[in-house]
C-alpha cells in the first residue's frame, strides 16, 4: 500500500502545528510555573510581575522605546526592590535597592559572579573568552589576575601617567589651533568681527582621545591623529585607513552588543537566524580578529627582534613602556603549551587586549560627554569648577596630575555625573551558579540577575533631591558641601553609590577611568570657555551603556509654557487621540508605529544634525541607543579660547619628553 505522505502533510498541516504549539505551551507551563510551584513548597519565591506571556515571557513589556532601566524602575516601583521578570524562557531577578544589593555583592557574591550564555558572548567575545562575558571559573580568575596585575593597578597607571597626559594635551593643542584656523576664515570671508565660539564634535573628540589613549596602553600605539580642521580628508596611509576601520568597528561592536537576539530568550531558536544578528555579529568579529591579528604579528616579530637577554618588548612604540600586548605574549610564554584553559593561547591574547580596549573606550567616552552637558545646562557649577582651576593652577601653566588632588569640587563633578548618570545604567547581567537567597526570597540556579544602579543612585531614602546635579553633596560641609554622601566613593564598598558595579565581577577600570575623566575634564575646562547658553536634551538612551536620543517635536506640539500654542500638546500617534491618528486606530490600526517613529526621528535628527541648513536649526545632544549607553548621533558644543597668554607663555615638555611649546 502506497501512502501519499506530502498530500497526507499538506492536509493536516494545520492540526499538526496547532499540537506542536499546544505541547510547547505545556511545556512551558511545566517548566516555568507549575514545577517550580510544586517544589518550592514552604520556599518563597519573587514576586513575579504579572501579564507573562507563555514562550516570549514579559518581552511585550520590555521591548520598547523606554530604555530597559527605565521600565525595570518603574516596575520596582510596583512590585519592591527585589522581583522577577522572564526573559523569554529566563527567570530574571532585578534588584533596585542598595541594601539588596549589597547582599548580592557579598553574601552571594560567588553564587551569583557567573555570566548568561548570549549570542553576543558566543560571536562576538571569541565564544567567552573575552573575560568579560567569561562563566565564573579558573580561566575568568586567571586572566582577571594578570590584567590586573599587568595593566590596571595604580602603580602601573602612575608609571604610564604620561599616555593620557600627552594624548589630552595633544587634543587641546588641536582645538586651539582650530579655534585659531576658523577665526581667520571667519574674518577673510565675512570681513568683520569673528564669534568667539566655533562648533565642535565633542561626541566624537572624546571617543577619539579615549581610544589613543587605551591603545597605547593596551598595543604601543595610538590610531587617530589629532587634526586641525573639521574636513575628512582622504586617507594618507595604511594606519588611518586601519584607524578608520577599527573606530568604525567598535561602533557595530557596540550596536550588535545591545542587539536582542532570538535565540538569548528562545534558546530553541539557536539554529535560527531570524533577523540576521549573528550574520552581521560574525562579520564584525572577523573584522576585529583580523585588525588583533595584524598587532599580534607586529608584536611577535617586534619580539624576535629582542635580544634574549633584554626586558619584554617595549610594543610597536618605543617611546612608551612595555604595553600589555607585549606582556602578555610574555607571561603566556610560547615555550609552554598552546592550549590555556581551553583556548588557544592566541585567541586569549586578543580577546584580553580587546577586552580593554572595547570596555574602557565607550564607557568613559560616555562620562565625559553627560559630565561636560551636565557643566553646560548648569552654568552655576561649570563656573565654580573653573574658579577651582584659577584658584589652584593658576593661568600660567598646564593643569598637571599633581593638581588633581586638590581640585576637590571637580572630583565632586565627576562622582555626581557618575550617580545620575552610571555609564552601565544596569549591572552586566549575572547568573546564579548554586540556589541561594537574595532580600528572603528563594533564587534557583540558572536564574538570571539584574541589579539597577540607575534605580540604586536615585533612591530619594537615600539622596536628598536625587534628580537635582548637586555635586555639593559629595563635599564636607567644611568645604562648602551638605555632606551627605562625602564619605563615599566609588570603589564598590558603598552600595548606595557603586557606578562601577561591585564584588568580584565589579569594573576592573576604575583606576584608568578615574584618572582619565579627571584630567581630560580639568584640561578642557581649564583651557576653554564654553558657550553655557545651549539647550541640551539630557534624555538618556536604550542600551548598555548610557547615549542620548532627542525628540523633534515641532512648536506646534509644544505646551504654551515650552514656548508653543498648546493647542495639541496632549496629543500622540497611537490611535487614542481621534482628531490625530495617522496610523489609524482599533485592532486594525499599523502595527509598525514603534518603527516607523524610530526611523523617522532617527533619520532626520542624524541628517540635521549633520549638515547646516538655510533656516538655521541646530540640533544638539541626540542620543542613540546601544549595549553601553553611548551617542549614536553626535553631539556638536561650542567653544572658545580663555587664557591666550595660556598657550602663548606655555613652553614646557611633558613627562614623556615631548615638546608643548605653543606659539600663536
Amino acid at each position: 500500500m502506497q501512502v501519499d505522505l506530502p498530500n497526507i502533510v499538506q492536509k493536516y498541516y494545520p492540526l499538526i502545528t496547532g499540537l506542536l504549539l499546544a505541547l510547547l505551551s505545556i511545556y512551558y507551563l511545566w517548566v516555568s510555573i507549575i514545577r517550580p510551584r510544586r517544589n518550592s513548597k514552604s520556599k518563597l519565591r519573587p514576586p513575579e510581575v504579572a501579564g507573562s506571556w507563555p514562550i516570549v515571557g514579559h518581552l511585550p513589556q520590555l521591548v520598547g522605546s523606554t530604555p530597559l532601566f527605565k521600565t525595570l524602575a518603574n516596575m520596582s516601583d510596583k512590585y519592591g526592590p527585589v522581583f522577577m521578570v522572564r526573559f523569554g524562557m529566563h527567570p530574571t531577578i532585578v534588584v533596585s535597592s542598595w541594601e539588596v544589593a549589597k547582599e548580592c555583592f557579598t553574601t552571594n557574591d560567588k553564587f551569583l559572579a557567573s555570566r548568561p550564555p548570549s549570542a553576543t558572548a558566543k560571536y562576538l567575545a571569541y565564544d567567552h573568552a573575552i573575560f568579560a562575558f567569561s562563566v565564573y571559573g579558573p580561566y575568568w580568575r586567571e586572566i582577571r589576575k594578570i590584567s590586573t596585575l599587568h595593566l590596571l593597578t595604580h602603580k602601573r597607571l602612575e608609571s604610564l601617567k604620561h599616555i593620557p597626559y600627552s594624548e589630552i594635551n595633544s587634543c587641546v593643542k588641536t582645538l586651539y589651533t582650530r579655534w585659531v584656523k576658523t577665526q581667520s576664515q571667519i574674518r577673510q570671508n565675512a570681513a568683520g568681527a569673528a564669534d568667539d565660539f566655533v562648533k565642535l564634535d565633542m561626541t566624537e573628540m572624546f571617543g577619539h582621545l579615549t581610544l589613543n589613549v587605551v591603545l597605547r596602553f593596551v598595543v604601543g600605539k595610538p590610531i587617530f591623529v589629532h587634526k586641525d580642521n573639521d574636513q575628512n580628508e582622504d586617507c594618507q596611509n595604511e594606519e588611518e585607513l586601519e584607524s578608520l576601520k577599527l573606530h568604525k568597528t567598535i561602533v557595530e561592536f557596540f550596536e550588535l552588543s545591545g542587539a536582542l537576539v532570538a535565540s538569548d530568550v528562545l534558546p530553541y531558536l539557536g539554529w535560527l537566524d531570524v533577523d540576521g544578528q549573528k550574520k552581521r555579529m560574525k562579520k564584525i568579529a572577523k573584522e576585529m580578529d583580523s585588525i588583533a591579528e595584524k598587532w599580534l604579528e607586529e608584536h611577535r616579530q617586534n619580539k624576535r627582534l629582542q635580544p634574549l637577554s633584554s626586558p619584554p618588548s617595549i610594543g610597536i612604540n618605543h617611546d612608551d613602556e612595555t604595553d600589555f600586548m607585549a606582556v602578555l605574549l610574555s607571561v603566556l610564554d610560547e615555550g609552554k603549551d598552546d592550549i590555556f584553559f581551553g583556548y588557544n593561547r592566541d585567541t586569549v591574547i586578543k580577546a584580553t587586549c580587546l577586552t580593554h580596549i572595547l570596555a574602557a573606550t565607550d564607557t568613559t567616552s560616555v562620562s565625559l560627554t553627560w559630565a561636560l552637558s551636565l557643566l553646560l545646562t548648569n552654568p552655576r557649577v561649570l563656573r565654580k569648577v573653573q574658579d577651582e582651576l584659577d584658584t589652584v593652577v593658576g593661568k600660567e601653566r598646564n593643569v598637571e596630575d599633581r593638581d588633581v588632588n586638590d581640585l576637590v569640587y571637580l572630583q565632586a563633578v565627576i562622582k555626581e555625573t557618575l550617580r545620575l548618570y552610571p555609564a552601565g545604567p544596569l549591572a552586566v547581567p549575572h547568573e546564579a551558579i548554586e540556589n541561594c537567597n537574595v532580600g528572603g526570597y528563594e533564587v534557583k540556579a540558572g536564574t538570571r540577575l539584574l541589579v539597577n544602579l540607575w534605580k540604586i543612585h536615585r533612591d530619594p531614602r537615600v539622596w536628598s533631591n536625587p534628580l537635582e546635579f548637586k555635586p555639593e553633596r559629595f563635599l564636607p560641609e567644611l568645604d562648602g558641601g551638605t555632606g551627605e554622601a562625602s564619605t563615599l566613593d566609588y570603589t564598590g564598598q558603598d552600595f548606595v553609590y557603586i557606578p562601577f558595579g561591585s564584588g568580584r565581577r565589579m569594573c576592573p577600570g576604575i583606576n584608568f577611568a578615574a584618572q582619565t575623566l579627571h584630567m581630560t575634564l580639568a584640561r578642557l575646562l581649564h583651557a576653554f570657555d564654553f558657550d553655557n547658553g545651549l539647550v541640551i536634551d539630557m534624555t538618556e538612551g536604550s542600551g548598555l551603556s548610557m547615549r542620548k536620543v532627542t525628540p523633534l517635536e515641532p512648536e506646534r506640539f509644544l505646551p504654551e509654557l515650552d514656548g508653543g500654542t498648546g493647542e495639541a500638546s496632549k496629543l500622540d500617534y497611537r490611535g487614542q487621540d481621534f482628531v490625530y491618528m495617522p496610523f489609524g486606530s482599533g485592532r486594525r490600526m499599523c502595527p509598525g508605529i514603534n518603527f516607523v517613529a524610530q526611523t523617522l526621528h532617527m533619520t532626520l535628527a542624524r541628517l540635521l544634525h549633520a549638515f547646516d541648513f538655510d533656516n538655521g536649526l541646530v540640533i544638539d545632544m541626540t542620543e542613540g541607543s546601544g549595549l553601553t549607553m553611548p551617542k549614536v548621533t553626535h553631539s556638536k558644543f561650542t567653544f572658545a579660547h580663555a587664557f591666550l597668554s595660556h598657550f602663548t607663555r606655555c613652553s614646557t615638555k611633558d613627562t614623556s619628553g615631548n615638546d608643548n611649546t605653543w606659539t600663536k
